[in-house]
């Protein structure tokens, strides 16, 4: 094989590949199949982003009726529901910033799905109910719905309590957020004060050893003639061979060598 020889001539060699014309507009970013962005185009920001809506309603011609009135006022429906178990399952497949909610529906009634839509923290409810009376208006509010309305639907009621449901429900979970980011901080805290617990530990019990293996050691010098090198030597030996810890061996030679306690007179 013949190595490729270097010369002068690269330059007209990268000429080749790409025209000037061709480096110009690649300088400009003007490359073929690169998407250009479009002047116009606005990019999307919370205030330009169409809700998504899952409506829940048995009766088809209120159902209808319900679901113009919002995609009037910018809502896009994503899914439409006949019944609770349906209201769920659309819920939890397509994940819309809010669900409007009958009460009375077949299979699964509304408070019902709801509580299964709030426990599962999928989306806002509002529900939706001919009647207001107070106990069905507590069984919706136990079942996690953030606003409720009454029939029959009128813009100006619905779609404050859609607003306050998608406010209300991004508070929650801007709450729980915070509560969980305190609680992983807290447990981080806790979890060094334990390394830290662990590390004074074993810096004491060093202490302690180093303390006793120091009079162990006098005693040897004092008591057996060694020198402070050999009594050193004599115990780090003898508990390598012996396996038998510093501590535990420096305790036996003060327990042998060392003044006995003075018993005490209680005469």
């Amino acid at each position: 094989m013949v190595a490729r020889k270097k010369t002068s001539e690269t330059p007209d060699v990268l000429g080749s590949v790409l025209t000037d014309d061709e480096l110009k507009a690649a300088a400009e970013g003007n490359i073929p199949g690169e998407p250009v962005a479009d002047e116009n185009e606005t990019p999307e920001t919370e205030e330009n982003h169409q809700r998504t809506v899952v409506v829940a309603e048995d009766e088809s011609v209120n159902r209808m009726d319900l679901v113009a009135m919002l995609e009037d006022n910018g809502y896009k429906v994503v899914g439409e529901a006949a019944n609770g178990e349906e209201a769920v399952d659309l819920t939890r497949k397509f994940r819309p910033d809010v669900v409007c909610m009958d009460v009375k529906m077949p299979r699964m009634d509304g408070i019902a799905a709801a509580g299964v839509i709030c426990d599962e923290n999928i989306a806002p409810v509002v529900m939706l109910t001919a009647f207001s009376q107070p106990d069905l208006v507590r069984q919706a509010t136990g079942a996690g719905a953030m606003a409720y309305v009454t029939k029959p639907y009128e813009e100006s009621k619905l779609l404050p309590a859609l607003e306050v449901a998608m406010g209300r429900f991004a508070e929650i979970n801007d709450l729980l957020d915070t509560v969980e980011r305190s609680e992983n901080k807290l447990k981080n805290a806790q979890d060094e004060l334990k390394k830290m617990e662990a590390q004074l530990k074993k810096a004491e019990d060093t202490l302690e050893e180093r303390k006793l293996v120091d009079r162990a050691k006098g005693l040897l010098m004092d008591k057996a003639d060694f020198s402070e090198q050999g009594a050193f030597r004599w115990i780090q030996k003898t508990s390598m061979d012996q396996r038998i810890p510093k501590k535990r061996l420096a305790m036996a030679i003060i327990a042998k060598y060392g003044d006995p306690k003075p018993e005490s007179n209680d005469d």
